[in-house]
Order: C-alpha cells, then structure tokens, then sequence
C-alpha cells in the first residue's frame, strides 16, 4: 500500500527506497517552518536590552549562518546515505554506543513538544477567546496537539505539506505583525536603546549558536528526502538564516518595544498588539510556527525510538509520543526552564554530532552505507571506544565551561570544534597503530 493512500505514513528506517519528495523550495520552506516559532521569539527577547539591537542582530547573523553549518552537514549526510540521524550514529558510536544519542533524543524531543505543546494552546486560547471570549487552555493545548500528531501520522509526506503551507502562512502573518507594530509604536526608536549589559556578548553568541545546535539532531531525518545536495545544502541554510532573522528580530522588537512603553518585558507580540486589533494576527502566528515546530519533533522522536526499537511500525510510537506530549505540557512552570534546556541540550550533544561529522567526511566514511548500518547493523561492533573516549571529553568540557568556570565567549564552539580536532587526532593515530601492527 502506498503511502499516499495509506491513513498512515508508512515511513521506515530503510534507505532503499527513501522518496525524494524535496526540492529547494520545500527544504527551504520546511526549515523556514521549523525556526519561525515562539522559542526562538523568546531568544531574541534575551538579547535585548541586554545588548542594543543592532548588535544583538549582528550576532544573530552570524551565529546562526555559523551555527548551521553543522545541521547542514548532517543533513547532507543524510541526503547522501537516504538514512536518519540515528542510524548514522550507528557508524560513529556502534550498534549500542549509539543507543545512547538515540535515546536523550527521544527524551529531549519529548520535552521540547512539551514547551511547543503548550505554547501553541495559548496561543490558539488566545485567538478564540479574542473572537468569542471563552477561554480554556488546556482543552486547547489537547486540540492542537491532536492536530500535530495527526499530521504526523502521515508521515514525512504530510509534514511538507504542513511546512509548505505554513511557511506562507507565518510570513505574511509575520508582515502583518510588523506592520502593526511600525503603525502604533515609535520602531525606530528601539535603535537608540541603551544596553543593559546583563547579558554578555560571548553568552548571548553562544545561546544563538545553542539553538542552531539544537536542530542538529533532526537533519537526516528531513535531508535524507532531499532531491539533490545542492537542494539540502543551500535550501536548509537559507531557510534557517532566513527563519532566525524573523523570529529573533521579532522576539528582540517587542522586547525593546515593551521596554521602552513601560510594559512589562514579553517575548508576546498579542500583548502588545491586542489594543490595536492586530492580537489575533500575532497569535496565528505563533500557533501555526508552534504547530509546524511540533509536528517535527514528534516525528523525529519517531524515528529515534524506531532506530532502538527497529521492528516498530511507524504509526504506534508517533501516536504514543503525542500522547505523552500533550500530559507533559500541563507541567507546571515548564516555560521557566527554557534558557536551561537549551544549554542541556548543547552540552550533550555538541560533542556527539562533532564526532559525526569528523567520521563521515575525515576519517571513515566507507562504513557508511545502508548495508553496513541497517542490513548488517547486528555484525557492527558494539562500541567504538574511541567516539566513546572522545564524547566523554567534549561532555565534560561543555558541562564545565558551562556551569562549573563559564567561558565569556560561551562553550559551543570551542567544545565543537575541540572534540572533533580531538577524534580527528585519535583516530588517525590508532590506523597509524594499526598498521604498524600488521
């Protein structure tokens, strides 16, 4: 039965017949999607006024066309090899060392449809209560999270539809935001803010290279659909820059905007717009980038658990996790944990995905095919000690340089850039080593 046929999506972890369904505008489209959303709305409220907002802008340039580079690589392996993140693991870390990602990503994914679970009830409670006046959060955290997993039952197939349809949706909704908000406040005045200087530069470049960092782990899932290189490369990094500059510009405008107007500091526009009219724009917003953020968490939880549990079909952990997402989002106080999170996330997995990108297009990439990781997974050694050794350095480095003596230009780079030099170094030795024992 085919997929588009099927009630379900009957994607599976084999690469063998992986459908090619994206070309640049759909992988644009589906990394625009992903990054419009209300998290990264509240980054860009950290920078400012913490920083002026010119510099807090320049940073989120930079950091986020430097902080993709990763997710772009990785996603390019994907679109090489037709496999997921996870089963590419198995290549870097074994057949059971890789068990490891697979699982803190299937936890840390679930947590994050928490955070996306809620925030898509508010602000879908907001627009009907605007219209209507009844007001329920719950009972719409509970509908939008049905929605995401219907969707995601579908299937990779359905999600770029999604993605294609919201993207359009989020940008003209997004102009409309704007221009309410040039139309009833003094936006040129947010230049002229004075920094707070609570929030160093070196953090907030690290916490806007954090959230690149933190898609990593879904970037074969998605490219391994890529029609061509070109398409993954070029359409995933357009569509992410292009993406972080919206909602970390926006996040940072009404944060400067509510500074400035006496208001207390918000990273939600419907607050600052709902006098004018323009709430129920801003909350659409919000909901659909929520909404498409969702659905690709949910999905490539999925296929985490999937790669551990490799006889599941696709549609009863998709349905089990959506579950889950919706009873985790009523945890009190969640939203307070976001700057945390994200930094949890970095520290366990920079490390990881450096050493990927080290293996596949540096030191090994032979090992890398569909009948070495998937036909053949269970002749795979079961750990490879020195990804092991390695990881466990860049874990503890990132931890330390994070909480125990922080680093002023933050932790995420030079923990990326320093397990992978390590690797690199380590690896060529132990062939070396080989040889000589041969």
């Amino acid at each position: 039965m085919s997929q588009s046929s099927s009630p379900f999506g009957q994607d599976t972890l084999s690469a063998d017949n992986v459908e090619r369904s994206l070309g640049m505008p759909g992988t644009f489209a589906l990394w625009l999607g992903a990054n419009v959303v209300v998290t990264t709305i509240l980054t860009g409220m950290l920078l400012v006024p913490n920083l002026s907002f010119l510099h807090a802008m320049l940073l989120v340039l930079i950091g986020s066309a430097v902080g993709i580079i990763p997710l772009v690589l990785i996603g390019l392996m994907g679109q090489q090899t037709g496999m997921t993140t996870m089963v590419l693991a198995r290549g870097t870390f074994g057949r059971l060392g890789a068990m490891f990602p697979a699982w803190v990503n299937l936890f840390a994914l679930v947590a994050w449809s928490w955070i996306q679970a809620l925030l898509a009830g508010m602000s879908l409670d907001y627009a009907v209560s605007s219209l209507t006046g009844y007001s329920n959060v719950a009972l719409f955290t509970v509908l939008c999270e049905a929605l995401v997993v219907m969707i995601t039952l579908r299937g990779h197939l359905g999600i770029e539809k999604a993605e294609k349809l919201a993207a359009v949706l989020m940008l003209v909704l997004s102009g409309v935001v704007v221009f309410a908000l040039a139309s009833n406040y003094d936006l040129p005045s947010i230049t002229d803010m004075e920094a707070t200087g609570a929030l160093g530069a070196g953090v907030a470049f690290d916490i806007i290279i954090a959230t690149a960092f933190s898609w990593i782990p879904l970037a074969a899932d998605y490219n391994r659909h890529c029609r061509s290189p070109k398409a993954a490369v070029i359409g995933t990094w357009s569509g992410y820059v292009t993406a972080t500059l919206i909602a970390m510009g926006l996040g940072a405008t009404v944060s400067a905007l509510s500074v400035s107007i006496g208001f207390p500091q918000t990273y939600d526009p419907t607050q600052l717009l709902s006098s004018f009219g323009f709430g129920l724009p801003a909350a659409l917003v919000i909901f659909f980038s929520v909404l498409t953020t969702n659905v690709m968490c949910v999905y490539s939880a999925t296929l985490s658990y999937m790669s551990v549990r490799t006889r599941s079909p696709f549609w009863k952990p998709a349905l089990i996790i959506g579950v889950i997402s919706v009873l985790g989002s009523l945890i009190p106080g969640i939203l307070d944990q976001f700057q945390t999170f994200l930094l949890i996330i970095g520290s366990v997995f920079i490390p990881a995905f450096s050493l990927m990108i080290v293996d596949y297009f540096l030191v090994g990439r032979e090992r890398y095919t569909p009948k070495q990781l998937i036909t053949n997974a269970a002749t795979l050694p079961a750990i490879n000690p020195q990804a092991l050794g390695c990881y466990v350095v860049g874990a503890v480095l990132a931890y330390y340089w994070n909480w125990v003596s922080p680093l002023s230009f933050g932790a995420s780079l030079p923990v990326f850039v320093l397990t992978g030099a390590l690797y690199f170094v380590v690896s060529k030795l132990t062939k070396g080593q080989q040889k000589v024992e041969a």
